[in-house]
């Protein structure tokens, strides 16, 4: 369809005066206006990983009400079209702080309950892992949540789950996307206080918030007397705490306190939701310095060495230390998931003497450290590397829970996602917030810092020292054109600058040069490019295409004897340096190099 085609269809059928305003606004213009309509109507919004995400404005490739109807319109087809007696099910609707979010749940709730369904709407905003914990506890046929998680503040999305609890992945997501585009003419939908959606919509905020609370404290809390012990004797160490502007506070507050720990202090200035993140240039913990800037202010202030963050919809955990000769150390996601892998396992089998550790098993993704696996292989412990993204890791997990009957003891993703144990399968920043406390007192007790703790593990399991960054790519044709100049009819490189490939596998056509039959163990994602490069070093280098950004990510990690530290951090550091440049040839490309 030509634009003022598209642009006519939009007005047909979008009902919100602040966006229909907008594209008449545009169309007001004349020959001014094609070019934006022609950006916000022509390439629609996919439906991808997990969902939705986007920039809130009007058009067919933004968030808005419209867009977010025809999701659910597409969502509730194929919940009926896939699940038994879907009907007898209800469906789980959670929102952030973003702006819009209640509005958009508002909209996704008025779907179902136009299909018959009972919908379990938050009346307020709830953190991303109440929505699957929901799901599972309640027994729902499916879960969205409204969030853009640590996108910037124009942003915001929809994350699907799936009756299992985990977000969603082929073909279900691919039965939506056709769905939703058989179903793209708006519906018309009762209002949310009409006596129809009165009599099909409940909240479930406060019965879910004393489940996962109380499951939280069962499963995961081990140490509550000592913790107690501590507060009470007035030598609980001091811990800084920071939503990122999110939903956080109240729901680590609680699970906190529920763990008997004492209260931990806020970073004042961004502890409350607000949809502006005022403070903050991107509400994304992974940022660094920039992003825990007042937080480290708060620590210094108030004499504490420790620092939590979440992610405003508080599924992600950072952690940040201050070290003996006063700087701050930011641990990255592999370094966190060493410490919160090991601590649980430690904990499990103090709780769990009588389990065997070839019934536990731990997950984690390709792109992340290979440590979890050495720590699995030593421990005895069952493991699996999967695809990136928790949409993988959730489903791995349950599949190992279910059918071999193994008890899951930790996942995780390099991109500080964690998650601790089964009460849920997908990332949570919540309970991670009470586990890394309860393992900070811990460590008080011993006069240890988290840095000595993990370098305990290095001594005791092997050293891993990792970097993971990208540049930018705005262009699809060259993320294509790099990939396939790598894979080049699978006559990959067999040597990259000094060092030898001893194996590569290529998960975009699903080749793994060190299986004896050539084909990839994960599952292969031909609309996703990632290929890895396995060196006779021992390093591993993984490429990828992101996505949910316009960025190409490189992850290289070597590992070795601790002893041998100094040494291994000096050749990662030269493989650091060379290899991005070798294999994705930014200059030559016009990639775009980020500052820092």
């Amino acid at each position: 369809m030509s634009v003022e085609e598209l642009t006519q269809q939009w007005l047909k059928w979008d009902k919100d005066p602040v966006t229909r305003a907008e594209v008449e606004g545009l169309v007001a213009k004349g020959a001014d206006g094609v070019a934006e309509l022609k950006k916000i109507m022509c390439k629609r919004i996919a439906f991808g990983t997990a969902g939705l995400r986007g920039p809130m404005r009007a058009g067919f490739n933004c968030m808005n009400n419209l867009i977010v109807q025809q999701a659910s319109q597409g969502l509730v087809c194929s919940v009926l079209e896939l699940i038994p007696d879907a009907l007898k099910k209800p469906i789980v609707i959670g929102y952030d702080g973003r702006h819009h979010s209640k509005e958009f749940a508002a909209v996704t709730a008025r779907v179902f309950v136009k299909k018959g369904f009972h919908v379990l709407l938050f009346r307020s905003i709830v953190p991303t892992p109440f929505v699957p914990y929901c799901v599972m506890q309640r027994g729902a046929a499916a879960g969205v949540m409204v969030t853009a998680s640590h996108n910037p503040k124009q942003d915001n999305g929809y994350k699907v789950y799936w009756s299992n609890g985990c977000q969603i992945i082929s073909p279900v997501d691919e039965t939506i996307a056709a769905n939703i585009m058989k179903n793209l003419e708006p519906w018309d939908l009762p209002e949310l206080d009409s006596d129809e959606c009165k009599a099909l919509v409940s909240d479930p905020l406060d019965d879910i918030f004393d489940r996962y609370v109380k499951d939280s404290v069962k499963t995961l809390c081990h140490n509550a007397d000592f913790d107690a012990r501590l507060v009470a004797e007035g030598k609980a160490p001091k811990i800084v705490y920071t939503a990122m502007h999110g939903v956080g506070t109240q729901f680590v507050n609680r699970t906190c306190e529920a763990f008997k720990l004492a209260p931990l202090i806020p970073v004042k200035e961004q502890v409350e939701p607000d949809p502006d993140f005022p403070t903050v240039t991107f509400p994304n913990p992974e940022e660094g310095k920039g992003a825990l800037a007042l937080s480290m202010k708060t620590a210094d202030e108030n004499g504490a060495k420790l620092i939590i963050a979440n992610d405003p919809d508080a599924d992600r955990l950072a952690l940040a230390e201050k070290q003996p000769d006063g700087t701050w150390k930011i641990f990255c996601g592999n370094e966190i998931g060493t410490i919160l892998g090991t601590w649980s396992w430690e904990q499990y089998k103090k709780t769990h003497p009588e389990v065997k550790p070839a019934d536990c098993c731990c997950v984690s993704t390709a792109v992340s450290s290979c440590m979890v696996e050495k720590i699995c292989k030593d421990e005895g412990m069952d493991y699996e590397t999967t695809l990136t993204g928790f949409k993988w890791i959730g489903n791995v997990a349950l599949r190992h829970i279910k059918e071999k009957k193994q008890n899951f003891i930790f996942g995780y993703e390099e991109a500080i996602g964690f998650l601790i144990g089964d009460m849920s399968l997908d990332k949570d920043g919540v309970r991670a917030c009470g586990v890394m406390c309860e393992l900070y007192y811990h460590l008080s007790q011993e006069g240890k810092s988290v840095m000595d703790y993990l370098n305990d593990q290095y001594k005791k399991y092997g050293y891993f020292t990792t970097c993971n960054r990208y540049f930018f790519c705005y262009d699809p044709a060259i993320t294509s054109r790099i990939f396939s100049r790598i894979r080049a009819d699978k006559k990959y490189p067999t040597e990259l600058g000094r060092w030898k490939v001893k194996r590569v596998r290529d998960v975009t056509i699903g080749y793994d040069s060190g299986e004896p039959d050539l084909k990839s163990k994960l599952p292969v994602t031909p609309g996703t490019e990632m290929i890895t490069f396995f060196f006779e070093n021992g390093c591993v280098c993984t490429f990828r295409g992101s996505g949910t950004e316009p960025k190409l990510k490189y992850y290289i990690e070597l590992s070795g004897d601790f002893a041998k530290k100094s040494d291994i951090d000096a050749e990662h550091a030269e493989m650091v340096a060379t290899l991005p440049y070798l294999v994705l040839q930014p200059v030559e490309n016009g990639l775009t190099i980020p500052k820092d």
